[in-house]
């Protein structure tokens, strides 16, 4: 039914690109493949094998003047128990530029955050089959891809020698999506969302592209609060302060990228008369480098890194620490693959009590592939 609601789609955007010549039309569908030793990842069957790792989007996008911009992406997807046969909308905008200075969006807008946060759910232009997980939980995506509300953005540039700035605001409200990780972790602990916890987000990213040809350094703050009630519970997460510092280094063939993360918060589910505080102090970075070997391959390696410093970090379950080698081959401009080796150290992140109800080993490793076609 996916594929078939998906060629729908594809069919659909071929017949408007004819009548409506000024509507863009991109999609992507992927196919992934987890085998892990030791633990189940994702919530997929991983350590006999899974395919259970699919998805698929299609963008449209008008350009209504030269100043006005409208646009959608349609996406549905399979991770293991996450996900299901559903259309979501990933985002849903209107952008009005004035000016390289100067413009503005509103509706489900892509929240920018650190380097790859509003571009996680374009997987050819990656390396990498699974972003650095302490940043871009692939489980958590859609959490924090997107926004309802606005943004204003533009580009400053600061004399030759200085490079140029571009800058992001932004405020609305943020959902925890209820086929997503987080609710997925509360509902293995007994806690069942029939409607989805929301609150109030705002921040921003400002990012420095330098006078030194391909270097980029950025800060992007979030402030975020969530609350929501079922049956017998209520979930309150105060308000906190997420940050992101980073820089990227690309020129020629190579590319280096690093990032620094921490959001401090203390999640409190209330059941009765009993609280039950979950306090986090999560710290998460990583560093990466790449290099395109010939024009189809391309090869390359990183390291995250994830604690929990509001609780024991000598506990495999608050931290999460991951080599990672890639590959990936370029069949043509359409179809791509990837492949991966992770060696992985804690289970901080990214695993589940109810696909591993026998407990979890302290480190496992983990093979990762996707095929891709993109247009």
């Amino acid at each position: 039914m996916r594929w078939l609601s998906l060629l729908l789609l594809v069919g659909i955007g071929r017949l408007s690109a004819q009548s409506l010549s000024d509507v863009e039309i991109h999609g992507f569908v992927t196919q992934g493949f987890l085998f892990s030793s030791h633990n189940n990842y994702l919530t997929m069957q991983s350590s006999t094998g899974s395919l259970q790792w699919t998805d698929a989007a299609i963008s449209f996008s008008d350009p209504l003047t030269n100043s006005l911009r409208v646009g959608i992406q349609l996406h549905m997807y399979q991770l293991g128990q996450l996900g299901g046969p559903n259309l979501h909308i990933d985002w849903a905008s209107g952008d009005y530029r004035i000016n390289d200075k100067l413009g503005f969006r509103a509706g489900k807008v892509k929240t920018v955050m650190g380097l790859f946060n509003d571009s996680q759910d374009i997987d050819a232009i990656f390396l990498w089959t699974l972003l650095p997980q302490c940043s871009y939980p692939v489980d958590n995506e859609g959490f924090f891809l997107a926004h309802l509300g606005g943004e204003v953005y533009g580009s400053l540039p600061i004399g030759e020698r200085g490079g140029s700035l571009r800058y992001d605001g932004y405020a609305g409200e943020s959902t925890l999506p209820l086929d997503g990780g987080f609710i997925k972790q509360l509902e293995d602990a007994g806690v069942l969302f029939t409607n989805a916890p929301s609150g109030k987000t705002y921040g921003g990213d400002i990012r420095w592209e330098t006078p030194w040809k391909g270097l980029l350094v950025g800060f992007s703050p979030m402030v975020l609060a969530e609350n929501g009630t079922a049956p017998g519970v209520s979930l309150h997460v105060p308000t906190f302060v997420m940050t992101a510092q980073y820089a990227q280094y690309a020129r020629g063939k190579f590319y280096f990228a690093g990032e620094y993360d921490r959001a401090p918060f203390n999640e409190v589910l209330t059941m009765g008369q009993t609280t039950v505080p979950m306090p986090m102090d999560m710290r998460s970075w990583y560093v990466m480098g790449s290099y395109r070997l010939t024009r189809k391959i391309q090869a390359g390696s990183y390291y995250s890194h994830y604690i929990n410093k509001a609780m024991d970090t000598s506990l495999p379950a608050n931290y999460a620490k991951d080599w990672v080698l890639s590959g990936r081959y370029d069949f043509n401009s359409y179809f791509y693959g990837k492949v991966e080796g992770h060696f992985l150290r804690g289970n901080g992140i990214g695993f589940y009590a109810s696909t591993n109800p026998n407990g979890l080993a302290p480190n496992s490793n983990m093979l990762a592939a996707k095929i891709g076609f993109s247009f």
